[in-house]
């Protein structure tokens, strides 16, 4: 792939990726219904929705800014103890394996994106 490829790419993904973390986060601070039903199931308390909405929208920001790649990484690895921590949830309350998919999903969509952002920024 040629430079200007992966940088396409690259931020093709971190925007379709920050906007559905920034969707979720909001929708988390603001205590949206369906997800206070989620939490609900899960069995976790309703105020962890703004706390991980806090997070999300932090990471978001993060993966964003342009300085700090300390911070960029920190970020990717909030999210993937995000969604790994999804998985586990929905593996312990649920019997139905098809609510592993839309962590999984963007489990392997982050590894992607920071595949991608490594190439596009080498140490």
């Amino acid at each position: 792939m040629t430079p200007k490829t992966i940088k396409i790419v690259y931020w093709i993904l971190t925007i379709l990726f920050s906007v559905a973390m920034l969707m979720d986060g909001i929708a988390g601070v603001v205590r949206e219904e369906t997800g206070q039903q989620v939490m609900r199931q899960l069995g976790y308390p309703v105020y962890i929705l703004t706390i991980v909405g806090t997070a999300k929208i932090l990471g978001v920001v993060a993966l964003l800014q342009p300085w700090f790649r300390t911070i960029k990484e920190w970020a990717f690895a909030g999210f993937t103890i995000n969604f790994v921590g999804a998985m586990a949830s929905w593996a312990v309350v649920s019997d139905d394996r098809t609510t592993l998919l839309p962590p999984l999903f963007m489990l392997v969509f982050l590894f992607v994106l920071y595949y991608f952002w490594t190439k596009y920024e080498p140490r």
